[in-house]
Parts: C-alpha cells; structure tokens; sequence
C-alpha cells in the first residue's frame, strides 16, 4: 500500500477497497467481513485482557494506567483521574525493519533471511 501524502492516514474503507483490488476473486463485502472479523477478533481479546500477536506485523496488548492527581486546566483544581487500561502495540521485527528501511530509502526486505542480515 502507498500512501500519497506523508501524513495521510488510511481509513477502515480505504483498506478494504485497497484489499478488493488487490485480491478481485473476493468480493467487497468478503473483504469487509473479513477485515471487520479481524478487528472484531483483536478488539475482544483486549477487552478481555489477552495478548495479540500477529507474527512479522506486531503485537497488541493493554497497558494499566493508576489513577493520578491531575489538575482541571480551566480552575487549576485537583481531581483524581480513575485507573484506565489503554492499547499498546509493539511492531514486530519484520515491520520494524520495512518502516526503517522505507524512511532510509533503502530497498524492502522480502525474506526473514535478509531481513536478519540487515539487522546483524
């Protein structure tokens, strides 16, 4: 997937469409059912606390944060923020190394081969 513009995001659709194109013997609504299937699958095991890790892409997990004193900016009084649980995820080798290598302008790595000769 390219991306025009630096700072421009990929929307949910734009992945789908970009998906549909990419493999024509699956149509649309397949694409759509399979990406909402995935994310459904990941969102669920984060509520429950659970660890996902997609191999050579990354992981996702949920961090705890404690409750804090924290200030209302607009009256400058105290308030205690309540403990949150919030997404964290951490890129896996492969991506890592194809997001290095694309901001250095270096050639993509295809294989985990070469991808451990680049990082050794």
């Amino acid at each position: 997937m390219t991306v025009n513009d630096e700072n421009e995001s990929i929307t949910k659709s734009e992945l789908i469409n970009r998906l549909a194109e990419k493999r024509p013997s699956l149509s649309l609504k397949e694409v759509e059912l399979s990406v909402n299937c995935l994310l459904e699958t990941i969102s669920s095991a984060l509520e429950q606390g659970r660890r996902t890790e997609i191999r050579g892409f990354g992981s996702f997990d949920t961090r705890e944060r404690a409750p804090r004193q924290a200030r209302n900016p607009k009256t400058g009084e105290r308030v205690l923020t309540p403990a949150t649980r919030s997404v964290h995820f951490k890129p896996g080798k492969e991506l890592a190394v194809r997001i290095n290598a694309a901001g250095a302008h270096e050639p993509q790595v295809e294989t985990v081969q070469e991808m451990d000769a680049v990082t050794d």
